[in-house]
């Protein structure tokens, strides 16, 4: 162990004389707290906030995994190519224990810049508002909707199967299935659609929605219901009129003695448009039962519909904001891991331009994982199945940060749950990186450093 210390004290100390590691932090240096000041955003406290958290981790993380990439990379070829690894491994020191240095060394440099920049960034973002004379309105705001972290609840998928088998039966002793489409196909179209006339009311009618196991941080604070609405005919003022409840629906089955809460709120809202409600927290009873009724009434004279993917969504504060961005931090942390394990491995057996380049195609492709995959899928039907024998399993072998990028969940203050963030410690960091180590390891082992001459 004193060995692989010494191997990273001393990458530490040639990390920080690189011109590059310096110009990467003095850049920091100057451009958070530049861009704290000069953002606006939509001209609003959160929206000032939000792009600064968006921006300021973006620059953070992309500065940091760049510096890690090279100094990983730089480390053990210049090394190798300026021979001052032959004064190492003729000592009584083992070549994994010269890779394990090496990445111990680079990942605590990593973890002192982290620490720091987002400190930065966490303090700017906490006195952000005490500099701006903002009403009280959009302090409430900004405290509901920013500086929190929201847990999701959305309503549950219902079977159709059984209604969409007896429609398909119709259609094919009508004959009236269509000639063009596979079943498959016809299937999907009519779940779709039987799914979505689940989500609509006619005008007078009424939709319930029942949720299970919401458990709010504090009952005394708010929930929110997160809405969109689409219609089947356009009103003149696209506007929808309704009727809103929110409690404990099982007191209209079983009487008020369950002494729970039910709020009525009467509405006005645009089309197509997100809307949130506002209501207590306390309408959620003690074993987290809630229900959100809408009822459609007659001033509308059209179907209300609620899109499948975003029509509705139950939002409510299940954590703080800082446990949130202390959680952020560390998906961060977990792609430096990563990025340290792989520019060790490029160092085993590439040259410093090379294994610079390797790294950076990887780092890319798994920062756009999501948009690679997409545009493949919109190839004609042989490429797209060649692609998806060749290239598709290796995309999906890489860590795809997108999916885990902080910022999806800081900005909206959504929750950043401890499940999600121990799922891409095991993806990332304990199979992924791992791997890669372990590959690095073995190749070098195996190296010829250099060749004896007689």
């Amino acid at each position: 162990m004193r060995s692989i210390w010494a191997v990273a004290t001393n990458t530490i100390r040639q990390a920080l004389r690189m011109k590059i590691a310096a110009a990467f932090i003095i850049l920091l240096f100057v451009l958070l707290p530049v861009m704290g000041v000069s953002m606006t955003g939509d001209g609003t406290l959160k929206g000032r906030l939000q792009t600064f958290v968006s921006y300021g981790l973006s620059l953070t993380s992309i500065l940091l995994c760049l510096l890690t990439i090279i100094i990983c990379a730089y480390s053990l070829t210049s090394d190798i190519k300026q021979r001052q690894i032959y004064t190492v491994i003729t000592k009584p020191i083992r070549r994994y224990q010269l890779l394990l240095g090496k990445l111990l060394g680079v990942i605590l440099l990593d973890v002192a810049l982290l620490v720091l920049f987002s400190a930065i960034i966490y303090s700017i973002t906490i006195y952000v508002p005490k500099f701006y004379n903002a009403a009280e309105a959009e302090l409430a705001q900004v405290s509901n909707e920013f500086y929190t972290a929201r847990a999701s609840i959305t309503p549950p998928q219902l079977d159709v199967s059984s209604e969409v088998d007896e429609a398909y039966n119709r259609l094919q002793e009508a004959g009236q299935l269509p000639e063009d489409m596979s079943r498959s196909e016809i299937m999907a179209e009519l779940t779709s659609r039987k799914k979505l006339e689940k989500r609509a009311a006619a005008v007078g009618r009424e939709l319930i929605w029942e949720f299970h196991n919401v458990k709010p941080l504090d009952p005394n604070e708010s929930l929110f219901i997160r809405f969109k609405y689409d219609v089947s005919v356009n009103p003149a003022d696209s506007q929808v009129y309704s009727q809103w409840f929110v409690g404990d629906y099982r007191q209209t089955k079983y009487g008020p003695e369950l002494e729970t809460p039910i709020y009525s709120l009467a509405r006005k809202d645009p089309v197509r448009t997100f809307r949130e409600i506002e209501v207590p927290a306390d309408a959620v009873t003690q074993d987290g039962y809630l229900a959100v009724g809408f009822l459609n009434v007659p001033l509308n004279d059209t179907v209300v519909i609620f899109p499948l993917e975003d029509g509705l969504e139950v939002l409510y504060k299940a954590d703080t904001f800082s446990a949130n961005f202390i959680r952020a931090i560390f998906l961060i942390f977990f792609r430096l891991i990563f990025l340290a394990c792989l520019g060790v491995l490029a160092a085993s057996f590439l040259s410093f331009p090379v294994a610079i380049l390797f790294c950076l195609v990887i780092f890319l492709t798994a920062t756009f994982s999501s948009f690679v995959i997409e545009s493949f899928n919109f190839l004609g039907e042989n490429l797209s199945s060649v692609y998806s024998f060749t290239i598709k399993p290796v995309i999906q072998l890489l860590p795809q940060f997108d999916k885990f990028n902080p910022t999806k969940f800081l900005v909206p203050g959504r929750l950043l749950s401890w499940s999600l963030l121990a799922k891409a410690a095991g993806l990332v960091v304990c199979i992924k990186a791992l791997l890669l180590l372990l590959i690095g390891l073995l190749i070098f082992s195996f190296r010829e450093i250099a060749k004896v001459i007689v």
